[in-house]
């Protein structure tokens, strides 16, 4: 969803990836604003997509990486078995609960990304059926992985909610600064 990054501090990059991080992860949450449980676990297309297994996903896979580049095995392990999980909600799981989980892990981001000594430090990233040989990855380059990973679904969430309710993205973002966005 639209919104403005503004220029970083002079030299502070972790701060400018962060910045994109964070404007991607508002688009997908703004998209939920005003939806019933039912409205955003709907599939308005001929995709699986929907709005909470959007939520969901982006939430999984932040944590994912984090984790893997922390040398530590991601909270939910997927895999060909069981991937389609991460795209919906699924036992007592909710938009709620969920958002909440990804504010969790957002500010797991940024606590981790902030910590490292450089953004050229490395961690191995193991050959996996997504991943087709084992490499050595940057935090630099984890960060414009997740900001392009959360922009592609965030790019998807306008275009659900537009299908649901017709309300676009500038809409959204005047409801949530407080206007009408007519």
């Amino acid at each position: 969803m639209v919104t403005h990054v503004g220029p970083e501090e002079r030299g502070d990059e972790r701060g400018a990836l962060l910045a994109f991080i964070a404007e991607q992860r508002g688009g997908i949450r703004r998209a939920l604003l005003g939806l019933t449980e039912e409205q955003a676990s709907s599939r308005p297309s001929a995709s699986e997509l929907s709005l909470a297994g959007l939520l969901k996903h982006v939430a999984e896979v932040e944590q994912g990486w984090i984790a893997r580049a922390k040398g530590e095995p991601p909270a939910v392990h997927r895999d060909e078995s069981n991937w389609h999980e991460s795209f919906r909600l699924v036992g007592d799981e909710t938009v709620r609960s969920t958002l909440a989980r990804y504010e969790e892990v957002a500010a797991g981001t940024e606590s981790f990304i902030r910590s490292v000594p450089s953004l050229d430090d490395t961690f191995l990233m193991a050959k996996t059926s997504w991943n087709p040989k084992d490499e050595w990855l940057s935090m630099r380059w984890l960060c414009l992985h997740l900001i392009r990973e959360t922009a592609r679904h965030a790019g998807h969430a306008d275009i659900i909610r537009e299908s649901l309710d017709g309300a676009t993205a500038f809409e959204l973002v005047a409801r949530e600064r407080g206007g009408s966005g007519e």
